[in-house]
């Protein structure tokens, strides 16, 4: 198993919002023991000179092997967390993110794997089951809290 350590710079990311069902994508994040600790939106590192909306694409096409479409603008976060016992620092930019159509339909799960080898399990998560007490985190934290947060988000589909 490959134990993952956050990057010891700042980081600009872009994630994606998909859903299904009222459901949110994303991947599961194990702790050093392979428990799984947390739920994070798939995405990754903007390169030097692209944009986070080429980013964002870039990354599922990557990930999936597909070509989504952005919908809508961006929220903005910053991201200091620890895990495992190391600081990372992330700036991100988040957006939803529309699938072709029949893309892994009838899946509960999507296995890929990141360019560093390690295997990932992507699946369908039901935000009311995440950041509760014995439940897994959705990363990065406070994102639940600006999905759910009290305007209607047009990022919350039913």
């Amino acid at each position: 198993m490959t134990t993952w350590r956050p990057h010891p710079r700042i980081r600009v990311v872009a994630i994606g919002l998909h859903w299904r069902g009222g459901r949110l994508l994303a991947a599961e994040v194990r702790d050093d023991a392979g428990r799984i600790k947390g739920a994070r939106p798939l995405g990754g590192e903007i390169e030097f000179g692209e944009s986070w909306r080429a980013a964002l694409v870039r990354e599922f096409n990557e990930e999936l092997g597909i070509d989504v479409t952005i919908v809508g603008e961006p929220l903005v976060m910053e991201n200091i967390f620890v895990h495992e016992g190391s600081t990372g620092h992330e700036v991100m930019f988040i957006a939803e993110v529309a699938f072709p159509d029949d893309a892994f339909a009838g899946q509960e799960r999507i296995d890929f794997r990141e360019d560093n080898g390690e295997q990932i399990v992507a699946r369908w998560f039901d935000l009311a089951g995440l950041d509760v007490e014995g439940g897994p985190e959705l990363y990065p934290t406070g994102l639940k809290g600006l999905l759910l947060g009290s305007k209607p988000s047009p990022l919350i589909h039913n």
